[in-house]
């Protein structure tokens, strides 16, 4: 069997930064329509700079670790990426990913031509010439497979097997992403990759709009997989992945002219790199408690490559022309962002187990599980004959019947002091006496079912005084404790009060403890009360409030109208807004009607402002005068 286990670089934890690289596109004067020249310009191998749009005159600085301009060839790009491609021969992931605004250079950068290849056919064959030489000195097997796919319209499809459906993005128990049913092809050589990745690089998804004649509709990967296999023993095993992405670009539909179906595709490009900021955002911040990754399937397909376990390199493609000034403002922001991020690398490896000591082991474990078993249950026998025992003797020394106990003895030696010949009439005389003390027993269930009856019908007779059977001349505190209660505690049984047989005088005390009561709550609670009682009954609903002013003190109802006067003439929106049923449009009216109209003389003149009239003027008034006098008390 194989066990899977992590190893580390070192005797720590590596980890690995993301490493950022910057190439400027060529300036194309057909995208400068205004001849207005270029808006980044570099100032060394790192460093660049571009225009700041709110003042002319500044410049915004930027700093990565590979700067390349305008003259930059492909090779030189590619050496900026080669570093990290000799981690997949140890059993590490890399990825490559190509980020930037539509029309910036990202598929010439990843694809390339016939003339000019790019970074993924160079990487490819610099795999295979480290492949090579290793064979040459280690004592490894290496083997190679490829697999291609796009992901268009947020589905995840074959290139190598065009017909193919839209496949599931998938993690396995060890953290790591796969995709069931995605086709894996082996290759020996890089003109088997060059057979399979060229046609299947014409099944992606392209089309034409007002700023690239081909522009990538999708986005596409390619995975390549070295398994490396020991030849000695352990036989170990080290599997390594190489990303190479080629990423869709960030599209402005005014200027693109999309419309339907390219709109479509626009929308989920620019949601999934929109995820992709939001994941970025996430790792660098450290309040942060999910990593939205499974918010798109590129960012699910990325988790690796972006604070996961691949050495990565993010090549940033941006324009020089003012056209795309925002685009490239932002794809420089997104970068300095993704350069702070930092992967965990670990070493993928299998090793080989030899099956018999551990197939020893396990017989081993077999045989003492079933020889431990008839232990066990003689175990469990033997503890449950020491309990049924305990049970007897706690039974047998009970000191509830100690008369019982007496008679056993006895019997028992009366019986080992008989003869052999008194036996049988002995036994006979014990059987005598266990049926009649059955027979007792029945009687005496038959005299207390008989006694239950007569309680119950004394009961349900009318004008009869419930009282016990039996009589007891003790009161019931003054009950002497029998030989056979002790050691039980009494519990005292609370009887409910019983308000027919109580006159009126009797009744008073409980009364005044019960206004009491209601006096010595809070003046929310009085308010609710009040405003309870002055509101018709059930049933009234339509009927107008009439004299419910009158239940109220004159004194005090005169000075919660001054104060409701005072807010609607002199308070300010907040103020107003603290009043009864008057909301933020409502306050806003009456300070419209106080500026136009000025103060209110009384408080009947707030039903000529709008939504004021019918039946919200008299509950307005109801309410806010109860919400007035119950903070005043």
């Amino acid at each position: 069997m194989a066990q899977r286990v992590a190893v580390s670089d070192g005797a720590n934890k590596k980890v690995s930064r993301v490493r950022v690289v910057v190439r400027l596109r060529p300036y194309m004067g057909t995208h400068d329509e205004k001849d207005e020249g270029s808006c980044v310009r570099g100032l060394d191998s790192k460093n660049l700079e571009i225009i700041n749009m709110r003042n002319a005159t500044e410049t915004v600085k930027y700093s990565f670790d590979v700067f390349h301009g305008e003259q930059t060839t492909q090779q030189e790009v590619f050496l900026s990426v080669k570093p990290i491609l000799p981690h997949i021969l140890t059993g590490q992931n890399a990825s490559v990913f190509a980020y930037g605004p539509t029309g910036a250079g990202k598929t010439h950068t990843m694809m390339g031509s016939s003339n000019q290849p790019g970074v993924i056919p160079r990487a490819v064959r610099e795999v295979f010439k480290m492949v090579k030489a290793k064979n040459e000195v280690e004592g490894w097997d290496y083997s190679i497979s490829m697999s291609y796919l796009e992901i268009y319209n947020e589905k995840v499809l074959d290139l190598l097997s065009p017909g193919s459906q839209d496949l599931q993005i998938r993690e396995d128990k060890d953290k790591n992403i796969l995709i069931p049913g995605l086709t894996h092809t082996t290759i020996t050589s890089f003109s088997d990759f060059d057979k399979l990745f060229v046609p299947a690089s014409l099944n992606r998804t392209t089309a034409s709009t007002k700023i690239n004649q081909r522009s990538s509709r999708s986005h596409a990967v390619l995975l390549l997989k070295v398994v490396r296999t020991q030849h000695a023993s352990p036989h170990r095993q080290q599997t390594g992945k190489l990303y190479l992405i080629d990423l869709a670009g960030s599209e402005d539909n005014r200027r693109t002219g999309n419309q339907g179906i390219r709109l479509k595709e626009s929308g989920a490009i620019n949601l999934s790199l929109f995820t992709l900021s939001k994941v970025v955002d996430s790792l660098n911040s450290s309040t942060a408690v999910r990593v939205p990754y499974r918010d798109s399937k590129l960012t699910r397909l990325l988790q690796d490559s972006l604070g996961g376990s691949a050495h990565s390199v993010m090549i940033t493609n941006i324009a020089p022309e003012y056209k795309f000034y925002f685009d490239t403002f932002g794809a420089l922001n997104f970068a300095s962002k993704s350069k702070l991020i930092v992967n965990k690398p670990f070493i993928c490896e299998t090793v080989a187990v030899p099956a018999l000591p551990v197939k020893r082991a396990r017989d081993g474990q077999e045989a003492g599980r079933f020889g431990t078993e008839p232990q066990k249950k003689r175990q469990r026998d033997e503890k449950k004959t020491e309990q049924d025992g305990s049970l007897i003797s706690a039974h047998l020394h009970s000191p509830s019947e100690p008369s019982v106990i007496d008679r056993l003895l006895a019997l028992e030696k009366l019986v080992m002091n008989c003869g052999d010949k008194d036996k049988p009439g002995m036994l006979g005389d014990t059987d005598d006496s266990l049926k009649k003390i059955q027979e007792l027993k029945e009687k005496q269930r038959e005299l207390e079912s008989k006694a239950m009856l007569y309680n119950r019908v004394l009961c349900e007779r009318p004008g009869v005084k419930q009282e016990s059977a039996f009589k007891n001349s003790l009161a019931p505190l003054q009950r002497k404790e029998s030989t056979a209660s002790k050691g039980i505690k009494l519990q005292a049984v609370v009887q409910p009060l019983q308000v027919s047989s109580l006159s009126v005088t009797q009744l008073q005390p409980f009364q005044k403890l019960a206004v009491v009561k209601k006096q010595s709550v809070c003046a929310k609670k009085k308010e609710k009360k009040l405003f309870d009682q002055v509101e018709p009954p059930e049933g009234k609903e339509n009927c107008i409030e009439i004299g419910w002013e009158s239940q109220l003190d004159t004194s005090v109802l005169d000075i919660s109208k001054h104060k409701i006067l005072q807010i609607l003439n002199s308070g300010s929106l907040k103020e107003l807004k603290g009043l009864q049923l008057i909301g933020d449009k409502k306050a806003k009216l009456i300070l419209g009607w106080r500026e136009i109209h000025g103060q209110f003389k009384k408080l009947d003149d707030l039903i000529k402002v709008e939504g004021m009239t019918g039946k919200r003027y008299p509950s307005f008034m109801k309410a806010n005068i109860l919400s007035v006098m119950g903070n005043s008390f």
